[in-house]
């Protein structure tokens, strides 16, 4: 492990700029999926915790709105900056808790980085609109405002550049945070806690805890001063979050289910079939939200198309994610 990682391995909540554990004390193991053993323990917050987050984020809320747009924009650029500064210690992090390829893991914190560069230029540019006024003495503006504190709740495929395109936007726009990373993966949102302290964000901007997701869950959806959620996870979860969080009106945004078929025709360049294939498949081992769920092939090239699929993936490495040339680690 590299002498930074351990550094950024957060075992505490981030709760209004203090890292602290859950009130009863109890935890949650982490473990690396390539060996089975524990890497460390989170804390086991509930709704008590998530309350306390909320209301702190509530309480930042009321400065970050005020801010500008360039002021918020620069903080950003700062955490985008910390990031690449930061990319391998990141990735070996990643790796040690999902699983997936070093090379993956690299990739993922550039694309979250990436995300947060871009959502630094957009927040200076959400411009509102002037409606032409039906009155001569009057002018109608129209201004675009923060909705006020956001839940984000993120899986474990891609724990650190989901977390990216939800905090990005949200951050931009003057909105506070409330982060419940997914619970095999919480070092690498916790991380997030880390690096926004070090770049400058105020306490109780982004506010980050683990846990019985059930517990946690239902405090954001029934608390009124949350404003929206925003959810990537499973189709059946979302259903629960939407039907949870009707009783306040929240706003939500769901990235649920993804359904994928891989269409091969007898006309096709059967080569070039096979390394898209590949890709769509076994990507992230296999774990995106468009990865390929089933392949329909054509009769005339059905046999060739297997013969070489087959051929082409007992090819791939598989192993430790930290393992030089590995493209497959564990699930």
């Amino acid at each position: 492990m590299l002498q930074k990682t351990s550094h950024f391995m957060r075992q505490a909540n981030l709760i209004n700029g203090e890292w602290v554990q859950a009130d009863s004390g109890q935890t949650v193991d982490v473990n690396n999926p390539a060996t089975g053993l524990k890497i460390g323990t989170v804390p086991k917050s509930g709704k008590v915790e998530t309350r306390r987050a909320i209301e702190a984020a509530d309480a930042a809320f009321q400065t970050w709105r005020k801010t500008t747009a360039l002021e918020r924009s620069k903080l950003l650029r700062k955490l985008h900056d910390a990031m690449m500064d930061n990319q391998d210690v990141l990735a070996e992090l990643l790796t040690i808790e999902q699983g997936k390829s070093l090379f993956e893991s690299k990739g993922e914190i550039g694309s979250a980085a990436s995300y947060i560069l871009w959502f630094a230029e957009e927040g200076r540019r959400t411009y509102g609109d002037v409606v032409p006024s039906p009155w001569a003495d009057r002018r109608i503006l129209v201004t675009k405002e923060p909705v006020g504190v956001i839940a984000a709740i993120t899986p474990w495929n891609f724990p650190s550049s989901m977390l990216a395109r939800k905090l990005g936007p949200a951050l931009a726009a003057g909105c506070t945070a409330v982060v419940k990373p997914a619970s095999q993966t919480p070092y690498s949102g916790l991380a997030w806690g880390a690096l926004a302290e070090e770049v400058g964000f105020p306490k109780g901007v982004i506010n980050i805890l683990t846990g019985a997701a059930g517990e946690i869950g239902d405090e954001i959806c029934a608390n009124p001063l949350v404003k929206k959620i925003t959810f990537t996870g499973s189709t059946e979860v979302g259903k629960i979050l939407i039907q949870k969080s009707s009783v306040t009106v929240k706003k939500v945004s769901m990235e649920l289910g993804g359904n994928a078929p891989f269409l091969v025709f007898d006309d096709a360049d059967i080569e070039r079939a096979v390394a898209g294939a590949i890709t769509a498949k076994y990507r992230n081992s296999g774990q995106t939200c468009v990865c390929t769920n089933r392949f329909l092939v054509q009769a005339g090239v059905y046999d060739k198309f297997v013969e070489k699929l087959a051929a082409a993936s007992d090819g791939l490495k598989v192993g430790s994610g930290l393992d030089d040339g590995v493209q497959q680690g564990p699930l």
